[in-house]
């Protein structure tokens, strides 16, 4: 139960709840799948964190995350490639490494696209989306959030996409020049 209230609070990116659930179930001894899906949902919350408060233990979590999906991408390249990419962008971000963010964020797309995983292709659009309009890259970031729309809804999380509409109305009005431009994708 607890992986899935974390579940929803990663896609959400209320990551100060995930990482209270986190902390309140520490990881299991048997190397199970949902051990590898609680690394990965503490990593981009803690690499997150960490840019937001610039504490030091939120980015040795998110450091540890990904030099544990190293491994497992030689293991199983379909199954963590996508994710290992996206922990790779959020660290790069975290540390200025700008060029090398957006390439890992490319990546991160291009596997989920390539091994059909809609769910991380969304979560990569609108992480790369929120990079490059934190980076004042508006135009390029609002269409990296339209297509995790598109994504979001093919996968059917309509809660998801009023959340990342909400979002992006935000957007709007700190930028109200493409207010019409881009109020027709949403």
């Amino acid at each position: 139960i607890y992986l899935n209230r974390m579940f929803i609070h990663f896609y959400f990116r209320e990551y100060i709840q995930l990482l209270e659930i986190a902390d309140a179930h520490k990881l299991l001894k048997e190397k199970r799948v949902m051990n590898f899906l609680r690394v990965f949902f503490v990593g981009i919350s803690s690499l997150s964190l960490a840019r937001d408060t610039h504490q030091k233990h939120y980015r040795e979590f998110g450091e540890q995350a990904v030099e544990i999906f190293v491994p497992l991408v030689n293991f199983s390249k379909h199954n963590f490639e996508t994710k290992l990419f996206l922990l790779q962008a959020e660290l790069h971000y975290l540390n200025g490494n700008h060029d090398e963010a957006e390439v890992a964020y490319e990546n991160s797309i291009e596997s989920s696209r390539k091994y059909k995983f809609k769910s991380d292709e969304a979560v990569a659009h609108e992480l790369y989306g929120i990079f490059l309009v934190e980076r004042n890259m508006f135009d390029r970031g609002m269409l990296h959030l339209s297509t995790s729309l598109s994504k979001y809804r093919d996968w059917g999380a309509e809660l998801k996409v009023k959340e990342v509409i909400s979002f992006m109305e935000g957007l709007f009005t700190a930028k109200t020049t493409w207010n019409n431009k881009y109020r027709q994708i949403i």
